[in-house]
């Protein structure tokens, strides 16, 4: 192995590649050890060393020193093959690093092709894959065709870099908004949260730090052409909501679960959960199709909404009352008190935090024990009876399709007969009809 050769060969790829060169010579003196080891044996103790200011090699074997032809024979293809295999390591850590550094950030790529399972996109100096997970339901691909995606996960495999793409990711959403909105980046208009289910529905909360710009019909765009840009870019079929975002949690609430229209919210902070109460009419509108109204609008604003008309939330709370009432430990003053706060039913219970509740009804740790013990028992009992009210319900819908079903075939059958005694009585007159008239033809026969 020639000194000079190897040390222009470590140089070159410290500058070319950016590999140490440190990294260089350790891995070439590993690999020789266990080449040597090969050849004489695991249990002998092989040294193996490389002056790092003339690349000069020296060996030894149990303690003996090895020659330089020897060193020379083992050393040759050994370093070689250290070297390509650190420059294709160095290949693939630079790009790991080159697509890490743009992890949630939007890549434009081409489908190669499109597998089922996955679609493969070149992004030029790498192909990434698009699993099917990460598409928008209902969108399909073809070779050769543009697409944006986001860089959501970078890792090495091997000797080469696997980078998977995304398009269902909610962060998606909010770069393509950047992207199209100048005043988003200008900094006028902020982004605060973005809830999304691809494919179907996003929400965007928005804000303006210029009384003089609006927020929402910047978004929107002259004759909506900016959110038509995004919409179409995320297949043309997602409907995107663009809500104007709120400090206070009630109006931003109220703002997120447009277009229904609230009476009121309120805030029960101890859980986490917001009762909103709307109008008989405006229900159906403020849950939305399938729940995407008021599940999109509880991730955009980070509470668990539920939503309620007057009469519905009063019977739930008579019924929350009274149902805290009966357990023992808890008096009606309690109850109210729980009511209060947002709990109710007995599964809420069982997420209040200890020193909490012991506050709320200055109670023992062991009554509290006692009293949400109680409570999960309860529940239990009611799921039970809920269940077999379902397998009751579900019994009862089947002995109904079966006599339904019966009696559809009986009302058939009864109308084949019909229409085979009709048939018959049919036949026996034109038989009847026609013997007269061959009577009434031969007159000299009767005679």
């Amino acid at each position: 192995m020639n000194p000079n050769e190897l040390l222009r060969i470590v140089d070159s790829l410290h500058r070319d590649k950016n590999i140490q060169p440190e990294l260089v010579f350790q891995a070439i003196e590993s690999a020789l050890v266990s080449a040597a080891k090969r050849q004489y044996g695991e249990t002998a103790e092989i040294t193996v060393s490389i002056a790092r200011d003339d690349g000069t090699l020296t060996a030894s074997c149990d303690g003996q020193p090895m020659d330089q032809e020897e060193i020379g024979r083992i050393g040759a293809q050994t370093a070689k093959q250290v070297i390509i295999q650190k420059i294709r390591e160095a290949e693939r850590d630079s790009l790991v690093e080159e697509y890490t550094e743009q992890m949630n950030q939007i890549v434009n790529g081409i489908i190669q092709r499109n597998e089922g399972a996955a679609a493969t996109v070149s992004l030029g100096s790498v192909e990434a894959i698009l699993p099917r997970s990460e598409q928008i339901p209902g969108e399909s691909h073809h070779a050769n065709e543009r697409i944006r995606a986001l860089i959501f996960d970078v890792r090495p495999q091997g000797t080469r870099v696997k980078v998977v793409l995304s398009r269902t990711r909610p962060k998606l959403v909010q770069l393509l908004f950047e992207q199209e909105i100048p005043e988003i980046q200008e900094g006028v208009i902020t982004i605060h949260a973005v809830a999304r289910e691809p494919g179907y529905r996003s929400k965007i909360a928005v804000s303006s730090m210029d009384p003089r710009v609006d927020c929402v019909g910047a978004c929107v765009g002259v004759r909506g052409n900016r959110i038509k840009n995004i919409v179409d870019e995320l297949g043309g079929t997602e409907r995107i909501d663009i809500v104007r975002w709120e400090d206070n949690p009630e109006q931003l609430i109220a703002n997120a679960l447009q277009p229904a229209e609230v009476d009121q919210v309120l805030l029960c902070d101890m859980i986490g959960r917001a009762i909103v109460l709307v109008r008989e009419d405006q229900l159906s509108l403020a849950i939305g199709r399938r729940g995407q109204n008021v599940r999109l609008a509880s991730k955009l604003c980070g509470w668990d909404i539920e939503l309620y008309t007057a009469e519905e939330l009063e019977e739930q709370i008579d019924r929350a009352v009274t149902a805290y009432a009966s357990l023992d430990g808890v008096d009606e003053e309690l109850a109210q008190r729980l009511v209060e706060q947002g709990y109710l039913s007995y599964d809420d219970l069982s997420v209040i935090e200890p020193d909490a509740f012991m506050e709320l009804g200055e109670l023992t740790a062991e009554q509290v024990d006692s009293i949400v013990t109680q409570a999960e028992e309860k529940a239990e009992e009611a799921e039970r009876a809920a269940a077999e009210q379902r397998r009751i319900q579900k019994e009862q819908a089947a002995a109904a399709k079966l006599a339904a079903a019966t009696e559809e075939a009986a009302t058939e059958e009864a109308a084949t007969e019909e229409a085979a005694t009709e048939e018959a009585a049919t036949e026996e007159a034109a038989t009847e009809e026609a013997a007269t008239e061959e009577a009434e033809s031969n007159p000299e026969t009767e005679s």
